[in-house]
């Protein structure tokens, strides 16, 4: 398999799915923001200084999912149909998992957007908690499900 975004001379293009099928798609894709004990009670309790930190950051990634193609140089608008963002605390962690659904009907897939979605909703839940916890850390950013188009379906393991 060869990338996609680089043409037989190797410069980057933007992909012509012109040719493509107009199918039904969806993308999932998650991330988790570990934080201390306190911080995750200052949050679901909702006692933070700057507000509702879970309804912010699940607005936010909402709006990055409509904003990808601005912010993804080879990213193409789409018309994306549906984004919903489910944060879920987690003690055992301790922090917030994150999950990222966006669905459109197109010529090609949403991934990027759901993992841009997922992103910015953490890096969200860091910017209004980062008064209580510098050391809170973001990671397990991935593409967990995928379907639609040529390509078929994709689940993580």
């Amino acid at each position: 398999m060869a990338l996609t975004h680089f043409d037989a001379e190797g410069d980057a293009h933007m992909v012509d799915v012109s040719e493509k099928a107009v199918t039904s798609r969806v993308a999932k894709a998650e991330s988790y923001i570990k934080m201390a004990p306190e911080t995750l009670d200052i949050i679901t309790e909702g006692r933070a200084k700057k507000g509702d930190v879970l309804g912010v950051a699940r607005l936010a990634g909402i709006m990055a999912a409509k904003r990808t193609a601005d912010l993804i140089p080879l990213c193409h608008p789409l018309p994306i149909t549906k984004v919903s963002v489910d944060l879920t605390p987690d003690t055992a962690l301790p922090g917030i998992r994150i999950l990222a659904t966006v669905k459109t009907t197109g010529q090609t897939g949403v991934e990027m957007e759901a993992l841009t979605a997922a992103s910015v909703t953490a890096l969200t839940v860091y910017d209004m908690a980062k008064a209580v916890d510098k050391a809170m850390e973001i990671g397990g950013t991935r593409v967990v499900l995928k379907d639609g188009g040529k390509s078929g379906r994709y689940e993580a393991t």
